[in-house]
């Protein structure tokens, strides 16, 4: 009966380990997606930045696809789209619902490019060095871009950065806290086993393996339990905002998927080891406290 009760114990024990761990690492994989969305986010809103190169109704055809070209062989060109006066006219009308041009008698909107930038050079300081490269053009009349945007965001992404910096080596710290706890109550039970085992001559290391090899397999379940919970909380994310569906890269979540089990394993391993290696240096009569 004693030892029905003591297999039991033993089992409730490891599925605490288990439910605990995977609730830690659901939450640093969390913290992962967080991460990675964010960068994605910021470097699609930077992506997305660009300018609107306005040209002078003197610009030859010439002209204006010597700049085109020049600006697509630009190592910070992402996108180079030329934009006619009548498309330009044609897109605002739909905008406005009434043909304006009609009304005024004539076309007053400018043949312009639409230049989007590489995200490693949406900052204030290059940018206006490419201003002043594109200006430097007589035919061109103005050079337009969102300067308070751009340092708003740029302000804003280190400042998020830094918060989730901070945030994770906090969460790191409670959650390696945390487990080591766990896996140490766990071993707590077995301590008199692990202490008479070595008395009676066993090998420090004969008597580790067999915690440290369940503290790999509890790692490994706990993981792939995580994985699940992120798979699902991400399947649900994406219901209530598509967009997100967007930012995702399979191959990423795969090394994050397969990042969480092994610092899962890497984690529940160690603290195995160490907990055991406390109760062998520990006196006989230190057992009972």
């Amino acid at each position: 009966m004693s030892e029905r009760l003591t297999k039991k114990r033993v089992r409730v024990s490891s599925f605490t380990v288990i439910i605990s761990l995977s609730m830690v690492l659901f939450m640093l994989g969390a913290l992962g997606l967080l991460i990675i969305n964010a960068n994605k986010l910021s470097k699609h809103f930077k992506e997305n930045i660009g300018f609107q190169v306005y040209l002078k109704d003197t610009a030859t055809s010439v002209q204006t696809d010597a700049l085109i070209q020049e600006l697509s062989n630009s190592k910070f060109t992402k996108q180079v789209l030329f934009v006619s006066k009548e498309k330009a006219a044609q897109k605002l009308k739909t905008d406005l619902g009434e043909d304006f041009v009609s009304f005024l008698g004539s076309n007053p909107l400018l043949n312009s490019i639409e230049l989007k930038i590489e995200e490693r050079y949406a900052n204030i300081d290059t940018l206006l060095i490419i201003e002043k490269q594109i200006l430097q053009n007589n035919f061109v009349k103005e050079v337009v871009y969102q300067k308070d945007m751009i340092n708003n965001l740029n302000k804003n992404t280190k400042a998020v950065a830094f918060f989730i910096l901070i945030f994770s080596i906090a969460l790191l710290i409670v959650a390696i806290a945390l487990i080591n706890n766990t896996i140490r109550l766990s071993i707590y039970s077995q301590r008199f086993l692990i202490r008479t085992m070595y008395l009676v001559g066993a090998t420090r290391s004969f008597i580790s393996k067999p915690f440290i090899f369940k503290g790999f397999k509890q790692g490994i379940i706990a993981g792939i339990n995580a994985s699940i919970m992120l798979i699902a909380f991400l399947i649900l994310s994406t219901k209530f905002i598509p967009d997100l569906l967007q930012l995702q890269d399979e191959n990423i979540l795969l090394i994050l998927f397969g990042s969480i089990v092994l610092l899962g394993v890497f984690i529940s391993g160690l603290s195995a080891f160490l907990s055991v290696s406390r109760y062998l240096r520990l006196k006989t009569s230190d057992l009972y406290f």
